[in-house]
């Protein structure tokens, strides 16, 4: 499961686009926790402490505690904007959740067992289609990951979120269909000399005729 992370807030008492630059200009970034049937409450965070838990690669999918005005919030991070040029974030969203709240999130996919797969031995290749699956689970078990065993699949075989073994108390968010994961396809140098061999072999005949 994803680490939960803390992160120290301050209330905002001005609200709109000057004081949301002064803040920036003072290494803050304002932000929003909303939700909860709450009203939203205006804070803004330390820039540096918000840029040291986006690296961690699984801020988006970890329950963040805000500590302001001398209480703790428990969070899910929904949004964070960047500014376009100087990649700097500039605001962050926050959903207010319960501890046992059921939360819908997109958590990245991780491939095993890559030997044990017959078309990619051959030297296929994995075309992924989904980086990242929709999955609802409870705020306190989002995983940081979904790992997919590979094992078996040959050459022009598909990988559906039907072969995929989830977490206990985890669904897929998306139940209408058996949508495809990642497929296994030729590699395009066996395509071209398939190509090749039949062009040479139509060349023969014209030549004997």
């Amino acid at each position: 499961m994803s680490d939960q992370l803390t992160l120290t807030a301050e209330t905002r008492e001005r609200a709109g686009k000057g004081a949301s630059r002064d803040l920036r200009r003072n290494g803050r970034v304002p932000a929003v926790v909303y939700g909860g049937n709450e009203e939203p409450l205006m804070i803004h965070v330390e820039e540096k402490l918000l840029m040291k838990q986006l690296m961690t690669g699984h801020f988006m999918n970890s329950v963040v505690m805000i500590e302001v005005g001398g209480k703790t919030v428990r969070t899910l991070p929904k949004d964070v904007a960047f500014h376009p040029v100087k990649d700097r974030p500039i605001h962050a969203d926050f959903l207010r959740i319960s501890k046992d709240a059921k939360v819908h999130v997109e958590v990245p996919v991780v491939f095993a067992n890559e030997e044990a797969s017959p078309g990619l031995k051959r030297g296929g290749v994995l075309n992924i289609v989904r980086h990242e699956l929709e999955l609802v689970c409870e705020a306190d078990k989002i995983p940081d990951e979904i790992s997919i065993d590979v094992t078996g699949f040959d050459v022009g075989d598909s990988i559906h979120i039907s072969n995929v073994a989830l977490p206990k108390g985890v669904e897929s968010a998306i139940s209408d269909r058996d949508f495809t994961i990642a497929t296994i396809v030729a590699p395009s140098a066996l395509k071209s000399s398939d190509g090749d061999t039949t062009k040479d072999e139509g060349e023969a005949a014209e030549g004997e005729a």
